[in-house]
Parts: C-alpha cells; sequence; structure tokens
C-alpha cells in the first residue's frame, strides 16, 4: 500500500448535522475533535508507507481509531464496526455518513508498521502537544512515577508444558519449511506425543512418572536439535525461529552427563534476565516483586501532578519484567526531555531512587528526584561509631574517628557490585590501642577501621536526603506520589493494562503507548465537562475498622488526585 498524504479535512456537514442531533450533548470523541482538533495528520507517518502503490486509508485517521479504541476497550473488529457505524466516531474522524470504513485487519497491519518503524512513541507524542497548545500541560511542575507487571499474552506453562510445547513448536516449522526431510528424521513416536498441544495431554501425576516424561522430552529435543545441525541439513532450517528458541531452551533446563540427557538443576540453570520462559513470547521473562510472581514484562507510568489541570500521562516505559526500578530513572527523564515534559519534581517510591540515579537526575535533567532513600543497612551504620560519627575532609582526602585519629588510606576502588567507591582505612597502630576498637569494628579479628563511602556528590545527596525525609514537612509532600497508584488502576479497568494483548517487548510497549493516550484522552474530556476526581473507595464495614488498625496483605493505594 501507497499513501498519498492529506491535511486535516473539515468535516462533512452532513455529518455535523446529524451528530449534533444524535448528541445534544456531546460525547468523548465529539468533544476531542472539537476541543482539541485533528489529533494526527498523514505527514505524520509518511514513512511507513511507500511512494507507489495501492493507496492506503489515511493513517492520521488509523492513529485516532487506535486511541479510541483503547478508551473504550474495543477489539480490532469492534473499532472498524465502530467506524462503520457509529456517527459520533464518523465525526471525531471527519468521515462521510455513508463511508465504509475498512476491514478490521488494517489495524493489526498499522500496528505491524508502527513497531517496525519505531514509531509507537508517536500516538502519545500526538496528545501531549494537543494538550500544551490548548495550556492543560505545564512544563517543569511535579511528575510522579510507579511500576506495574504486565502479563504476557502468551499463557503461564507448567515445565512439561513448556518444553513439550517448545520441542512442538519447532517440529510444525521444520514440518513448513522441510516436510520430506522431517518424515525422514522424525521417531515413530514423535507423532503421538507431539501432533496434538501439550495441554490436550494428561501427564502423569506422580512424581516420578512426570521425571520420566521429561527425560523422554529432552532426549527427543536432543535428537531433534543433534539431527538439525548435522552435515547436509539446508542452513535455513538452523536459522529457523522455532528451532533458535528449541536450542535455548534446552541449553536452559537439559544437559549431558555421561552421554545422557538429563535436566539441569534449578541452582544451575541461567539468571531470570536471560531465561526463556514459553516457546511463544521469546522476550517475556519471569520475576518476582514482593507477593506477585508472573511471566511477562514491566511497564512504569509517568504523570504529570498539578492542581489546576488534569493529570496527564507524559511517558510510558516498557521493560522486561527483571529489570530493576532503580536504572530506570535515567531512561524516563531522557523520554520526558524528549517530550519537553521534564518536572522540577518527581515524586517516586523506595524503588527508584539510588545515590548516583539523585545525582544523574540534578545534574543531567535539573530534575530533583524525590522518594524514600534505603536506609544504611550496614551493620558499622549506627551507633557512637556508625559512619556518620565520621568527619570527612574531601579536600584532604582524609576521615577522623570520633576519637581524633586521621585515616591513613584513601583509594579509588569498585564495590562488589561494579560501583565506584572511596576506600578509607586507618592505621592499625593507631587502631590497635584503642578501648573502642571493639565496638568500632565488624569483625572480630579486626585491628583497624575500614570505611567505604560514595563519592562527594553522591554522599552528599544521601546524606542530604536521609535527613530530610525525617521531617514532617516532606513526608507531607510525598503523600503526592500515591496518586499514581489510581492512575494504574484506571489503566487496569479501562485499557487492561496488566495484560499484553500481543506478543513481544515492541508491540507490547505499543500497548502502552495507546494506553497513555487513551487514559489522556479521557481526562481532557472529564476536565472539559468538570466531572470531578473519583476519590478511593472503601467498603461499609473497612469504614469502621479502627485507625491504629491494618489490613493484611493490602497496599496501601489512593485516587488519582
Amino acid at each position: 500500500m501507497s499513501m498519498q498524504p492529506k491535511g486535516p479535512e473539515e468535516i462533512p456537514v452532513e455529518t455535523v448535522r446529524v451528530a449534533r442531533a444524535a448528541f445534544p450533548r456531546g460525547s468523548l470523541a465529539v468533544r476531542v475533535r472539537d476541543e482539541l482538533g485533528p489529533l494526527f495528520t498523514d505527514e505524520e507517518f509518511a514513512d511507513l508507507f511507500p511512494v507507489r502503490g495501492k493507496p492506503a486509508w489515511s493513517p492520521g485517521r488509523l492513529m485516532l481509531v487506535s486511541v479510541l479504541q483503547f478508551v473504550e476497550g474495543l477489539t480490532d473488529r469492534q473499532a472498524a464496526e465502530a467506524v462503520r457505524a457509529r456517527i459520533d466516531w464518523k465525526y471525531a474522524l471527519g468521515l462521510e455518513l455513508g463511508d465504509p470504513g475498512f476491514d478490521f485487519s488494517v489495524l493489526s497491519e498499522f500496528r505491524d508498521r508502527l513497531v517496525e518503524a519505531e514509531a509507537g512513541r508517536r500516538v502519545l507524542d500526538g496528545i501531549l502537544t494537543a494538550a500544551r497548545e490548548k495550556g492543560l500541560l505545564k512544563a517543569a511542575g511535579r511528575a510522579r512515577t510507579d511500576s506495574t507487571h504486565v502479563l504476557s499474552a502468551a499463557r503461564e506453562l507448567c515445565w512439561l508444558e513448556m518444553v513439550a510445547e517448545t520441542l512442538r513448536s519447532a517440529l510444525n516449522a521444520l514440518a513448513q519449511a522441510a516436510p520430506e526431510w522431517l518424515v525422514e528424521t522424525a521417531e515413530p513416536d514423535w507423532f503421538r506425543h507431539y501432533a496434538t498441544r501439550a495441554e490436550d495431554s494428561r501427564f502423569p501425576k506422580a512424581r516420578a512418572k512426570r521425571d520420566q516424561v521429561g527425560a523422554r522430552i529432552g532426549r527427543d529435543g536432543t535428537r531433534l536439535l543433534e539431527a538439525v545441525v548435522s552435515p547436509g541439513v539446508p542452513e535455513e532450517l538452523r536459522a529457523l525461529d522455532e528451532v533458535e528458541i528449541l536450542r535455548q531452551m534446552w541449553v536452559q533446563h537439559f544437559h549431558l552427563i555421561e552421554g545422557e540427557v538429563r535436566r539441569r538443576d534449578p541452582k544451575d540453570r541461567p539468571p531470570g534476565a536471560t531465561r526463556l520462559v514459553t516457546p511463544y513470547d521469546r522476550e517475556a521473562r519471569g520475576s518476582v516483586k514482593r507477593d506477585t510472581v508472573w511471566d511477562g514484562y514491566k511497564v512504569h507510568v509517568t504523570e504529570t501532578c498539578e492542581p489546576d489541570a488534569p493529570n496527564l500521562i507524559t511517558n510510558m516505559a516498557t521493560t522486561v519484567a527483571t529489570t530493576p526500578d532503580n536504572v530506570m530513572s535515567e531512561e524516563i527523564h531522557t523520554g520526558l526531555a524528549a517530550r519537553e515534559c521534564l518536572p522540577g519534581e518527581h515524586w517516586v517510591d523506595a524503588g527508584y531512587p539510588t545515590a548516583a540515579q539523585v545525582v544523574a537526575a540534578r545534574t543531567g535533567h535539573g530534575v530533583d528526584l524525590q522518594g524514600p532513600m534505603a536506609a544504611n543497612t550496614a551493620a558499622s551504620a549506627g551507633g557512637p561509631y556508625g559512619q556518620d560519627a565520621f568527619h570527612i575532609d574531601w579536600d584532604e582526602e582524609q576521615v577522623t574517628c570520633p576519637n581524633g585519629v586521621t585515616s591513613t588510606q584513601w583509594h579509588h576502588r569498585h564495590s562488589q557490585q561494579g560501583l565506584p567507591v572511596i576506600r578509607v582505612r586507618f592505621n592499625p597502630a593507631d587502631c590497635r590501642p584503642c578501648p573502642h576498637l571493639r565496638e568500632c569494628v565488624n569483625s572480630p579479628k579486626a585491628q583497624r577501621r575500614e570505611l567505604n563511602l560514595r563519592h562527594r556528590d553522591e554522599h552528599e545527596a544521601v546524606h542530604r536526603a536521609r535527613t530530610e525525609q525525617q521531617t514532617d514537612a516532606w513526608k507531607d509532600r510525598y503523600k503526592i506520589r500515591a496518586g499514581v497508584e489510581g492512575t494504574i488502576s484506571q489503566g487496569v479497568g479501562r485499557c487492561g493494562l496488566r495484560r499484553s494483548r500481543y506478543r513481544g517487548l515492541a508491540k507490547t510497549c505499543l500497548q502502552h503507548q495507546l494506553t497513555g493516550a487513551a487514559i489522556n484522552l479521557a481526562r481532557i474530556d472529564a476536565h472539559l465537562t468538570d466531572t470531578p476526581r473519583a476519590h478511593t473507595r472503601t467498603s461499609h464495614f473497612a469504614r469502621l475498622r479502627p485507625a491504629d488498625q491494618t489490613i493484611d496483605g493490602a497496599k496501601k493505594t489512593q485516587a488519582p488526585n
């Protein structure tokens, strides 16, 4: 398909007349068009289509359809039907009443083009640009961020299902690519074991018999891999994605011991960041956060939080499930900077701020990253001889202990985690005679005190943050962060935020960009209609709970204030 870009068109007169009659009070789609105008133009997506070929449906309109689809939680078929049948959607899209729309498969093809061109950010950019022009988005204010888990589109599999489905997937791919070769290679029992889905099989309940089934699958998969890499086999068979997934899965779960295929011990498997969890979503990973265990991804939601404007989502960052929160601040701030949405204050929970992240946010982006700084858990952190009791002279590169003894060594090293630190040591001749030596050191045999310090800017940032966070004023300011929990709840309820619609990180990322855009449209519409923000819902019985009691396992949330 090709595209001939068209500028924004006026809404047909008859469409306007019928829409005004049918929606005298308006609807979200009608108000969005009236207040924000055409949100997307064809020129923005010209690079997604070739110059020649069959004319494509307007990509600017397809983008708006995709956002409205997420606003209302519709499937592709339902969204295509809404374009064809709903008057308010025709009004928002600027279509004639008799326009037949498009086949539902066009939406999937359009998403594929967005993913291939890495153009998913444009959908949220378009909404934010319109909001800024309307005066609804302010720069250098406050923002808040939190993350939540996202389940993969592929269902969770038990171990036997996972390895059996991985082998079956590879067999199906080889059967399509080289059927004659596979007929000659396949063992007779393979057709009985792997012709149908693993979920259709009844695996034995006894542990010993289940181990036997797992060993048989391991042998069959190893036999297939050996056949694929044997001399004379076409190179393209080894390059099949399903065969490569089979190879990776077998390396992770099986090994050869004296010529026999055996299952690896859990401690002998690779870390979660590289371990496959399903053959049908290669980028999904398994992770654990407190009591939540899931296979899939993680999304970080950032929104504004100003009292006189709607809270708009300014960034959606999607990662694999194993990516920790404490490495995401730089990526989030870079994304916000690209949209000119950097806040002056950025409020996060305890998972995000580290000394390095706080300093990088301030020096690199001018952002004051605010969140509970992790306490110093070292055994020598507190007490009369804790690290805070030592005086540090950064200019002279010396440290003085509470008893007036000065350090003799100051070296730049790296911690066990690879982070740059300063290692300070005192002279054993000064420490051994000290009557407080055993109180000062951790080891019963240590002969001198040693300190590991962060670099000066990080050390001072942590000290300043921990001191400030003990004040009631800071604790009162920190309450603003809780509102992002309500935003995540809204995303889950309206757009299915915690379940990926598609397979793969790139498409899941696009889904979250569309989710952010959809929530923004809903919030802009609520702002235009003066709809009050929702309050946190509490059951009648919960209201009777005494103030000094907590609910077991409950996580404190707040409506998106």
